[in-house]
This record gives structure tokens, sequence and C-alpha cells, in this order.
């Protein structure tokens, strides 16, 4: 079975001075990102690795899951940046196959296209969202339109 966390960086500025790439995360931000990775610990819901975009909006969200999961810091994926549908399910079909349970840190839309592509759930996907899909398959690459089931979500805020 495999397990895969998509994780929605969470909230960013939009001030001006910043490149896209570049945008930090808000106070807010940062209290959301140690929320949510307080709920998934409390969850058993600990990932073997996380693969995050490498905008620093996406990077700082997940090494505040790396620290509050006691994870390695997160590996990251430049195709995960500003990724499509199509460039997240290729990154996802080349996952290493020796961790079952995955987390991919990334951004909207791709993470909600990703999250309904996948298991067929129309949720929204505010800043720091997760939705955790768990697949009956034994590879990354068998996992195809539908395959999984959304067994956990969670937000920041109440929607």
């Amino acid at each position: 079975m495999k397990k895969l966390l998509l994780i929605r960086h969470a909230k960013a500025t939009h001030e001006t001075g910043f490149t896209d790439f570049e945008r930090p995360l808000t106070h807010k931000g940062l209290k959301q990102a140690e929320t949510i990775a307080t709920r998934i610990l409390a969850n058993n819901l600990k990932p073997q690795l996380l693969v995050a975009s490498p905008a620093l909006r996406t990077l700082s969200t997940a090494n505040v899951f790396s620290q509050v999961l006691g994870l390695q810091q997160a590996v990251t994926d430049k195709a995960i940046y500003d990724a499509s549908e199509s460039t997240l399910l290729k990154v996802i079909d080349n996952l290493p196959q020796d961790k079952d349970f995955i987390a991919l840190v990334g951004h909207n839309p791709g993470i909600s296209q990703v999250l309904y592509y996948l298991s067929g759930a129309i949720k929204d996907v505010p800043p720091c969202a997760v939705a955790l899909i768990e697949f009956e398959l034994d590879t990354w690459a068998e996992i195809f339109e539908q395959t999984g089931k959304l067994t956990f979500y969670d937000t920041p805020s109440p929607l």
C-alpha cells in the first residue's frame, strides 16, 4: 500500500519586493504549518519522506513539518514549482519505491487538481491544507486516475 500526503504551502506574503519564487511565509503561515503538522502528528500520520518545491514558501512549510514530525529535511524537486496536474503526476510516478508513505509539499492549482484526479474528492485546498490519499497499489508508477481513497483531510481553520 502506498500513501501520499498532499500539502499545500502555508500562507505566504503578497508584499511587493519579492519574486514569486522568493515569497516568504507570513507569521500566520508559520502558525498554520505548526498547527497542521501537530495535528498530523496527533493522528499518527508520519510520512517517511517530504518532497517539496524549492520555492521559499513551500520549503519553509516543509521545514516546519520536518521539525514537528521529527523528519529529515525535505528533498526538493524543482518540477513541483508551478506544476500542472500532469507534471505532478510525473513527480509522483518517480517517487522512491522503497518509501510507502511520502508527503508532497506544493502549490495550487496543481495540488487541488491532483487530489481530485487521484481520489475523485472535491475539496477546497486553502493554504496549508493537507489531504492523505491511500492506494491499494505496490508501486508509485501504478497510481493513476481515481485509484486512491481520501482518508484524511484537514485545514488550518474551519471552512
